[in-house]
């Protein structure tokens, strides 16, 4: 047991050190920045916005995207030139890109633990909820004061990130409409969200349709809690959620979300309103 929660925390770190950095020929798209000064978490936050090309040639409200990880120099560049490709081919509507640059990654995207090894990786972990809640009650006002914006959310993310998405959705599910999660690190807390998953699945707010694209490559610390989470969403087979599970053999944990993110965008945006 000593050896493989050692291992899971060196992969921890590796992925997280590793897998959120854009590569060197990611064009940076035309964007915007702005702070916020957050209360809650006591600390200025960097905010950049994408809007698709026309956005300031008519009145359209649209929907909005949010992603941690989404700093210039993180996952920001390449899902917003994603996003502009499958919009001027129709393939999913527009909509605007809001990307949270990290600060403390590893405290702002992980939720409680029992675990000591997990507590080790960093000064401050378990601070999920308070970055949730950030999200909800500063950044949405926020986002919504500066931008034409519908009351219509999605979430992105991979490795963490996809943690925080997958754990926002069992725990706060009408935060967003949609949620997008790549290679989601479910082992944290000894696999807590997994082993808690059926009991929030009842508990889901039949208020409107949810749908949530989740997927895992080959990495074997990953996969089998992530293809848990399907059969889990199979069996319980809920009339208020869509799902689709994207399992991904042939990708690794840093290929994955490149890799994939296309056909994730488009099934889970694709019908949106």
């Amino acid at each position: 047991m000593k050896f493989i929660n050692n291992l899971l925390l060196l992969i921890f770190f590796t992925l997280t050190n590793c897998t959120n950095v854009a590569q060197p020929d990611d064009p940076i798209p035309s964007h915007e920045t702005f702070t916020i000064q957050s209360k809650l978490l006591e600390e200025q936050r960097t905010i950049n916005v994408w809007t698709p090309a026309d956005y300031k040639s008519n009145l359209d409200s649209l929907p909005v995207m949010y992603m941690a990880d989404g700093g210039i120099k993180e996952d920001f560049p390449h899902i917003a030139n994603t996003l502009d490709s499958l919009i001027s081919v129709h393939k999913i509507k527009p909509l605007i890109l809001v990307g949270i640059e990290n600060t403390e990654r590893r405290r702002d995207l992980t939720g409680f633990t029992e675990v000591e090894k997990d507590k080790e990786i960093a000064p401050v972990v378990g601070g999920s909820e308070k970055f949730r809640e950030f999200i909800h009650n500063e950044l949405f006002p926020e986002v919504n004061k500066r931008y034409r914006t519908k009351n219509e959310r999605s979430i992105i993310g991979e490795s963490a990130s996809g943690l925080f998405v997958m754990e926002t959705f069992f725990l706060t599910p009408d935060m967003f409409d949609y949620y997008i999660a790549f290679d989601p690190s479910l082992w944290w807390n000894n696999h807590y969200l997994v082993r808690t998953a059926k009991e929030h699945l009842a508990h889901l707010p039949n208020t409107h349709q949810k749908r949530i694209w989740f997927a895992c490559s080959n990495t074997e610390e990953i996969s089998p809690y992530t293809k848990e989470i399907a059969n889990i969403f199979k069996t319980a087979n809920l009339p208020n959620l869509t799902w689709n599970f994207s399992d991904e053999p042939n990708e690794k944990h840093s290929t994955i979300f490149r890799a994939t993110k296309e056909k994730a965008l488009v099934w889970t945006l694709s019908k949106a309103d």
